[in-house]
């Protein structure tokens, strides 16, 4: 089975550590709380912090996707939703 850092190494890099940022800023600030919380129950799955911080830019990725393509505001409802169903793929 492929890691999930292994697959997003085939990614834009510029792209990808402009997520992560988001997602290391998400934590720092913990708001919301919720990433962290995601952060630390992929974690204690056996998940390593690296490909767990992967799987939350995923979630934050559908979010700055929605509000780019349909113009209307960041839903933190569904990107919480998304968060509590890793390392399910998000849905939009």
């Amino acid at each position: 089975m492929k890691r999930k850092s292994d697959e997003t190494e085939k990614s834009n890099p510029r792209l990808k550590a402009a997520f992560l940022e988001v997602v290391d800023n998400q934590l720092k600030a913990d708001d919301p709380p919720e990433t962290k919380q995601t952060l630390e129950r992929l974690i204690a799955q056996g998940i390593s912090r690296a490909d767990a911080r992967i799987y939350i830019a995923q979630a934050v990725c559908v979010e700055v996707w929605d509000v780019l393509r349909s113009q209307k505001p960041f839903n933190l409802q569904r990107y919480i939703k998304n968060l509590k169903n890793l390392p399910k793929e998000p849905k939009e």
